[in-house]
């Protein structure tokens, strides 16, 4: 995928791949509390749209022994980093690892599967321009009786101005853009697959962790 939001992706992370995880892990907060929390079912399938490195679906591999993982993300160059991450973790027999933008893949497709368990997206909607879209995409591969679940940037709503304008220039410069109505949106996308929703803020807003039990 050369054109468009894949070939944008593969130009801005080209480089920064082989230095992501020991960057992000400063401030891509609430990921590993998100993971820690998934508790798939013995045997379940657990879904991370925008995988990126694979660092994530590793940790959930070493957390869920006994899960089954699958990852789709829009970037090769992203995907090639985390295909070499996965072998090296020992989990490449574990880990199917596909290329898809996260607002319409077919799961079934590159899987062999269309529902998961568990579903969950760790600060990606603010890189992807259809993040609602996104959203629904996701929904519509969590099982019955699975769960969705979501964790980005907040709005910074209890820390300085200051803060928020400077955090918010810099990841501009990365098209990352945190989604004012995250909250909101999973409130909707709930009623809209029939759920029940969740959402907090973390961290005096710094990020928003969120997301939707399917019945």
């Amino acid at each position: 995928m050369t054109g468009g939001h894949g070939g944008l992706m593969d130009s801005v992370y080209r480089r920064q791949r082989h230095i992501y995880d020991l960057s992000r892990k400063f401030y891509l907060l609430g990921r590993d509390g998100l993971i820690a929390d998934l508790a798939p079912p013995r045997g379940g399938a657990v879904l991370e749209i925008g995988c990126g490195t694979g660092r994530n679906l590793i940790a959930v591999g070493k957390a869920w022994p006994e899960a089954r993982l699958y990852g789709v993300d829009i970037s090769e160059a992203m995907l090639e980093t985390a295909r070499k991450a996965v072998a090296k973790a020992g989990m490449a027999d574990r880990v199917v690892l596909a290329q898809g933008d996260g607002c319409g893949f077919d799961a079934a497709a590159l899987f062999g599967r269309e529902r998961f368990e568990r579903v969950f997206i760790s600060y990606a909607l603010s890189m992807i321009p259809d993040w609602e879209g996104a959203l629904r995409q996701a929904a519509e591969c969590v099982a019955d009786g699975g769960r969705l679940e979501v964790v980005d940037f907040g709005q910074q709503d209890d820390l300085p101005g200051f803060w928020k304008h400077a955090l918010f220039g810099w990841l501009a410069r990365f098209h990352v853009s945190p989604r004012a109505e995250l909250r909101q949106a999973i409130a909707r996308l709930a009623t809209d697959m029939g759920g029940f929703p969740h959402s907090r803020s973390l961290y005096r807003g710094y990020a928003v962790r969120g997301g939707v039990i399917r019945v």
